[in-house]
């Protein structure tokens, strides 16, 4: 959808199901559905409500009256778009959009479609078209449209998809073959390209965090870099690196920006991104951004440890949670937040803004690598060049005597060095 059109008038419905053990705070729940919805480009939401339900009606999620007033408000504002805040089946949709005579997606559909217009690296288009496949696989109950579609989004709300299109599974399937092995080639590329950096001695710290949380805000006031950072869900979707000295004679690291976590990610995008977040899985350091200004803290906090749980982020790996936004607090209430981030020896409650708090953070992240750092005793036989160069390269050699068989050494270095060493 082109950013020049019109834009598309937007309903957010976020169904409030009384037996969901998982249910949150529906009126967040709300506000994070229609920040999703400002994160897409060309849409214009127009209202927005909390929909009880005692149980989801197989057919069509809402009850007939439920249905009849809903009608009657879309049809008022003239909307042509419903975001339902969940899943919903092939059926209940097809079924909607009959009844209201509006296009309708349900979240993962909605996060699908604004991963396609935020990726910007070649692996990340195609992991968001693997994924997209997939979805729209079990969904051939309606047209769906990207795949005549070369550039641009994926094609649920505009564009040439406005004609009904009938795509076998045959067709998807092609599809996915196609893609996959592209995508086998950029990865291959990926690998060469992180072999390369693996020569450069600067141990990797990755910024994880909610989405919106302010990871894109510290990453620019630690690099000067100008990467997106809008108050806008999923600003980030391609992880970007830069090197930076963490403070005055602090080390030299590679900080890395990754895409924000949310509650109910879709397995199809937590399995496709596995690949782009594997920067979090190579880290020496893994940085926590969390919104403390937020209701649900808290909760984000706990979906961004499930999705690290999941990705295969071992507790081996030193974390360290920063507090940030500390000054959208009432006076009050930041004090005591600072007390009691400051009685944990992993937590940093800081302004990313503001910098307040900015010098505690780089000592604390300072710290954290120096104390990850561990020695090994090493002996290489003359054959091993490569590998000694390597060490030499990477600047871990503290002490090296040669034998007659060859060198004994002893390293200091991190986990990931290690591992990069033994597979070599």
């Amino acid at each position: 959808m082109d950013e020049d059109r019109v834009a598309t008038r937007t309903w957010v419905l976020h169904p409030d199901l009384k037996t969901d053990k998982e249910r949150r705070e529906p009126s967040y729940a709300l506000d994070e559905a229609v920040s999703l919805a400002h994160a897409l480009p060309g849409l214009e939401v127009v209202g927005a409500q909390v929909v009880p339900l005692s149980r989801a009606h197989p057919g069509h999620l809402f009850g007939t009256g439920k249905i009849d007033e809903i009608k009657a408000q879309l049809a008022a504002e003239e909307v042509h778009l419903v975001l339902v805040d969940g899943p919903v089946t092939p059926v209940q949709q097809r079924n909607l959009e009959k009844a209201w005579n509006v296009k309708l997606l349900d979240r993962t559909g909605l996060i699908l479609e604004i991963f396609s217009h935020r990726a910007r690296t070649r692996e990340g288009v195609l992991q968001v078209e693997m994924a997209a496949l997939k979805y729209q696989r079990t969904r051939l109950v309606r047209a769906w449209t990207h795949l005549e579609r070369q550039r641009g989004g994926l094609g649920f709300v505009g564009g040439p998809g406005e004609t009904q299109i009938e795509a076998d599974r045959r067709a998807i399937d092609e599809q996915i073959v196609r893609i996959r092995r592209q995508l086998e080639k950029v990865v291959k590329t990926r690998k060469l390209h992180r072999a390369a950096r693996a020569k450069v001695p600067y141990p990797v710290v990755a910024l994880v965090g909610y989405t919106n949380a302010g990871k894109s805000t510290l990453f620019n006031r630690l690099t000067g870099a100008e990467v997106m950072a809008k108050d806008m869900l999923f600003a980030t979707l391609d992880p970007t690196m830069r090197a930076v000295r963490l403070q005055g004679g602090g080390p030299e690291v590679i900080l890395s920006d990754t895409v924000g976590f949310i509650s109910d990610l879709p397995t199809e995008l937590v399995a496709s991104f596995r690949a782009t977040l594997e920067e979090v899985l190579e880290a020496d350091l893994i940085v926590h951004v969390r919104d403390i200004s937020h209701p649900e803290s808290d909760a984000q906090a706990g979906d961004v440890r499930d999705i690290l749980a999941s990705l295969g982020v071992k507790g081996a790996t030193p974390l360290i949670e920063v507090w940030n936004k500390i000054d959208q607090l009432p006076p009050a209430e930041k004090e005591a937040e600072m007390v009691r981030a400051a009685r944990r020896p992993d937590t940093c409650a800081m302004s990313a803004i503001t910098g307040e708090g900015m010098e505690a953070f780089l000592q604390m992240a300072a710290r954290a690598l120096e104390a990850e750092r561990h020695v090994t005793h090493l002996h290489l036989p003359y054959e091993d060049s490569r590998k000694r160069a390597w060490l030499h390269q990477q600047g871990v050699i503290e002490s090296e005597t040669q034998t007659d068989e060859g060198f004994d050494l002893s390293v200091r270095w991190t986990a990931r060095q290690e591992k990069d060493f033994r597979e070599m």
